[in-house]
């Protein structure tokens, strides 16, 4: 079959675009795998009930599963960069679905540790980085609001899966739930990424509002590549930012509710807190993903970290019930934006040559973040027996991360002369 020399640009070309598929299949895909992981909090007390197990050893399993993310999602990213997303949604699906079905099975600590922390955590490893490295390649135009819409599927599932897995638990029991679960997210995800493409010139197409001239078929993205990346400040900046941002996402949404229930609110009255929260998460994610189109993912960064700062800061003197909503608006709606513009803003950074690498590097750093977060503030409140000094050091780690935020500047030097150019300073 004959080679097309050129492509028009997709959004002129008349015909559907695939790239609108492989949103809808993606977002399926986070409020299906983001939902499941989420409702792990839903199976805390049953299991406590039946094994007598401590706390810190249940939530250890989640630490576990956060670390193995960490780790390969950086190997997900490089993946994605070479064979796409599909098989690699279709592997995590698996480990997903296996995990789950196994979770139904434990009845030990080291079994608990290596399902739910080793092969669940494995699963988890490659969605976000995989589908929004993906939208990112599929979208010039529009990319921040197709990543939002994407990425709205773990602020649903959140809403969903939950209350659906309690209802599940009070019918049959946590184990039949787990196998009902597993087996939901076998056909959910293995279904989905059988429509997932790694680009658009796989379906004869280019990137949506890509009117560059003589695009043709199985050219690679231009952007940086990791060597040359790491030589510029950018990658640390970047990486050092959304460790700010982990650390003062986690923080609030493991501390936020035991802070309600300090303030002598009903378990059901502080849970409602997370469900705001979830809802204006979805809210952020649309509307600033569309902001993101016209003004840049840093000014969603700036307004996130503004929005952070300010509702940690109201937190502290918080009383009333009415003023943790208040909060939870202001928090809710600043992580939907900042969580849609991280991948959009490697892109805008680096290009798309190695985006998923390189997301999945600098991506370490929420990671991080999200680990050394909860664990210093519940430090900080064993030591003070309140969570004041803890919202406050999360205040300013967020004002530390808008501060780099507003440092943060496009990489002027082209790719491949980084290195020349790094290697002839040097030589000075």
């Amino acid at each position: 079959m004959p080679r097309k020399e050129a492509l028009m640009s997709s959004d002129s070309k008349p015909g559907f675009f695939y790239g609108y598929a492989v949103v809808v299949a993606s977002l399926w895909i986070t409020l299906a795998v983001w939902g499941s992981y989420f409702a792990f909090g839903v199976f805390f007390k049953p299991m406590l009930a039946e094994f007598g197990w401590s706390r810190a050893v249940i939530s250890g399993a989640f630490s576990i599963s956060m670390v193995i993310q960490t780790l390969l999602g950086i190997v997900a990213g490089r993946i994605t960069d070479r064979l796409g997303p599909r098989i690699l949604m279709t592997l995590c699906g698996l480990l997903l679905a296996v995990g789950y079905l196994l979770m139904s099975r434990v009845n030990t600590v080291w079994q608990f540790y290596v399902v739910y922390g080793a092969v669940i955590g494995a699963g988890m490893s490659a969605p976000f980085i995989s589908l929004t490295s993906t939208v990112a390649r599929f979208f010039v135009k529009r990319r921040g609001m197709m990543t939002g819409i994407v990425l709205s599927g773990t602020g649903v599932g959140s809403l969903i899966v939950p209350p659906l897995a309690t209802h599940l638990i009070s019918t049959f029991d946590w184990r039949v739930s787990y196998l009902i679960m597993g087996g939901a997210i076998l056909v959910i995800v293995t279904i989905a990424a059988h429509f997932l493409r790694r680009d658009p010139t796989q379906m004869g197409q280019v990137p949506y509002g890509d009117n560059r001239e003589n695009q043709r078929l199985g050219v690679e993205p231009c952007g940086f590549s990791l060597d040359e990346a790491v030589y510029t400040k950018q990658f640390y900046i970047l990486f050092a930012i959304f460790f700010c941002y982990g650390f003062s996402f986690f923080t609030l949404m493991v501390h936020s509710v035991p802070h309600a229930s300090e303030l002598g609110f009903l378990a059901a009255t502080a849970a409602s807190v997370l469900a705001v929260i979830g809802v204006l998460t979805v809210v952020g994610r649309l509307l600033l993903g569309i902001v993101a189109d016209r003004f840049g993912n840093r000014a969603i960064f700036i307004l996130g970290f503004i929005l952070i700062s300010a509702a940690v800061l109201w937190l502290v003197p918080a009383k009333e019930i009415w003023a943790l909503y208040l909060f939870a608006v202001l928090f809710g709606f600043a992580n939907g934006g900042m969580g849609t513009s991280e991948s959009p803003l490697v892109a805008e950074l680096f290009g798309l040559h190695s985006h998923g690498l390189i997301f999945g590097i600098t991506g370490g750093g929420f990671t991080i973040g999200a680990a050394v977060g909860p664990l210093a503030a519940g430090y900080l409140f064993d030591r003070a027996g309140n969570y004041r000094l803890a919202f406050l050091v999360c205040a300013c780690i967020s004002i530390l991360g808008l501060i780099l935020t507003a440092l943060l500047r496009p990489i002027k030097v082209e790719p491949n002369k980084i290195l020349f150019t790094e290697t002839n300073h040097g030589g000075k």
